[in-house]
């Protein structure tokens, strides 16, 4: 079942199984302002964990916190002669973590056009050469250099272009606030325990509690489920099959 945030009608919510999990009184973090303020960076720590976990085995397509109100897609206008570009955060101010693919158009009225990277600090210097040879050469972009946060175009852009620039990102969950009551997580709703194990494991490791040892062990395998379900492939990937294994592409 997805489990909400707090409930203190059913007592179905996170903080409510945490109560529970730990022992605590009815109320004693759902009643408590700063124990409440507390819990909720814990479950935002332990979100964190588990989205880390979902990117690192959703190869074949793009998962996206399902709370987010918009796409994970960012926009910037291309500035004549201008070759880097920062994103590092969406509308909404969700951090980015990578971005995935780049785009460029070179007027408004001209479709976008993929282009791909190159690594300065590694690949051929025939290959980098126009990133690094401090000429600033200007033309098409068709190549990007990714540093940090900042992507490096090349050749660099010779006009202006609004929304010139289209990037996918992979970015943060979105995170609860002591004051959300029925937000639930925004992934599988089977593995909405994962927050309260995770948060409580802690919680019972700081504090030398005995079910520490228990706590780790159902961590460790719903982990493994979260990880095995999102490494299933995309139901609109097309199956292929050869003589044997069967292969996705």
């Amino acid at each position: 079942m997805s489990i909400q945030f707090s409930d203190t009608t059913n007592y179905d919510g996170l903080i409510q199984f945490v109560e529970r999990t730990l022992g605590f009184p009815r109320g004693y973090i759902s009643g408590n302002t700063d124990r409440l303020k507390e819990w909720t960076a814990e479950l935002n720590l332990a979100l964190d964990k588990v989205m880390s976990a979902i990117f690192s085995a959703d190869g074949r397509y793009q998962f996206d916190d399902g709370n987010h109100t918009t796409y994970p897609i960012l926009t910037g206008n291309l500035v004549d002669g201008q070759r880097d570009y920062s994103f590092t955060e969406d509308a909404d101010a969700n951090l980015v973590l990578k971005i995935l693919r780049v785009f460029v158009r070179t007027s408004t009225t001209t479709p976008y056009y993929e282009i791909f990277p190159v690594d300065v600090q590694s690949d051929r210097e025939d290959i980098i050469t126009n990133l690094a040879d401090g000429m600033n050469t200007k033309g098409r972009p068709d190549r990007y250099d990714l540093t940090a946060t900042g992507i490096f175009l090349d050749p660099i852009p010779s006009a202006n272009v609004t929304a010139g620039l289209k990037v996918y990102v992979s970015r943060e969950g979105s995170y609860f606030t002591t004051a959300d009551t029925t937000k639930k997580p925004g992934y599988y709703g089977l593995y909405h325990e994962y927050l309260i194990l995770d948060a409580c494991y802690r919680y019972a490791r700081a504090n030398r509690l005995e079910i520490k040892g228990d706590l780790s062990v159902d961590l460790l395998e719903m982990k493994k489920e979260v990880v095995e379900a999102y490494s299933k492939r995309n139901p609109h990937d097309t199956l292929i099959m050869q003589n044997e294994p069967i292969i996705y592409e």
